[in-house]
């Protein structure tokens, strides 16, 4: 199956990114394939927040953070209701039609 997710970089720029759900990637890995620099400095194991995104449209639809999650987003001063770890993620059918915006640092 593949999805599509809108994706705004740092630059306020809105691409779709067509992806494939049966890769077993998370979205931090799937949104670095796709080109975009994003840093993931953990590994995704939810230490790090360099793949920090705002979910600007389909929060809804995800499944719950989990409390390593919430923990490390509470360290975040720009963090807010709608943001996630992308490393937490899995690419499945609840991402499709999301937009996402990049937030993390990438350097």
């Amino acid at each position: 199956m593949i999805i599509n997710l809108e994706v705004e970089d740092r630059n306020g720029e809105t691409q779709t990114v067509e992806l494939p759900t049966e890769v077993n990637l998370n979205l931090m890995e799937a949104l670095k394939a796709s080109g975009y620099n994003i840093l993931a400095t953990c590994g995704g194991m939810a230490l790090c927040a360099t793949c920090h995104v705002q979910v600007l449209k389909g929060l809804d639809q995800l499944p719950a953070a989990q409390n390593e999650e919430l923990d490390m987003l509470d360290t975040l001063p720009d963090a807010g209701f709608d943001s996630r770890l992308a490393c937490q993620l899995k690419v499945n059918e609840s991402l499709d039609g999301i937009k996402v915006k990049i937030r993390g640092d990438e350097h």
